[in-house]
């Protein structure tokens, strides 16, 4: 099992990195270059995971009530949330797909840049990859890449709140009548996790080596930048409804 790792994740991932930093020598850019071919690869499957956790959030309110409704009966329970799903098209694993992919990539990189920035263990480099003899961990000139890096993981943590941001659900309007205590209580949760996330990514961040708090920093923030333009798209597609009202 280990070997299929290494043949296929590890290995690959390791050339690509040592390839990029022959043709950059900074090792903070051939991080950026692997994060974007990497966003670029799994676009699809993003791009399906957040439109999966908009459906999720937008059927959340919903779903609290059929909890309230048959908090008693829990086969009930379980019927009346498929039949909402089919109801709405709605996938709810849709969205731990790519994170499902991602873990073993992100898997792969951390061991990468753990070798690639510590020692001088080039044997895993394919024929046609020029051994560089050692990388220069330091960024920019300014940042160290090979050691925890603060100022990099509360970059990932302000991105990962940026991302969580998007999803957050605002206060139901007291007009809205018994279906706005669902929404409220949703709303105290959603602002707990909002954060949450990103005080939990700054605190495992520090504890990485800086090359991949890079990464995880670039990749969040990516995939932010991703779900902004969806939502945005979408909100633009259906910019006829406002706040639940029909405007004729």
């Amino acid at each position: 099992m280990t070997e299929i790792f290494q043949t296929i994740l590890y290995q690959p991932i390791f050339n690509l990195f040592v390839g990029l930093y022959d043709l950059v020598p900074d090792v903070g850019v051939a991080i950026l270059i692997i994060t974007v071919l990497l966003k670029l690869a799994l676009y699809p499957l993003t791009s399906k995971s957040i439109n999966a956790q908009k459906s999720l959030s937008e059927l959340q309110p919903k779903m609290d009530a059929l909890k309230a409704k048959y908090k008693d009966d829990q086969q009930t329970l379980a019927q009346e949330t498929m039949k909402l799903y089919k109801e709405h098209k709605v996938n709810p694993f849709g969205s731990c797909l790519p994170l499902l992919i991602q873990l073993p990539i992100f898997l792969s990189l951390y061991w990468v840049l753990r070798d690639g920035l510590s020692s001088n263990n080039f044997e895993m480099l394919y024929a046609f990859i020029q051994n560089p003899g050692h990388i220069n961990t330091v960024s920019l000139g300014i940042f160290e890449l090979a050691n925890p890096n603060i100022v990099l993981g509360v970059f990932a943590g302000a991105a990962q709140y940026w991302q969580a941001k998007m999803f957050s659900i605002k206060k139901a309007p007291q007009k809205a009548g018994e279906g706005a205590k669902d929404e409220n209580m949703m709303t105290m949760m959603n602002k707990q996790m909002l954060y949450f996330m990103p005080i939990m990514t700054v605190i495992i961040s520090t504890q990485l080596p800086g090359g991949l708090a890079l990464y995880w920093f670039l990749s969040t923030l990516a995939q932010a930048l991703q779900q902004h333009f969806i939502l945005k798209k979408s909100k633009e597609e259906n910019s006829d409804v406002i706040e639940g009202t029909i405007i004729e």
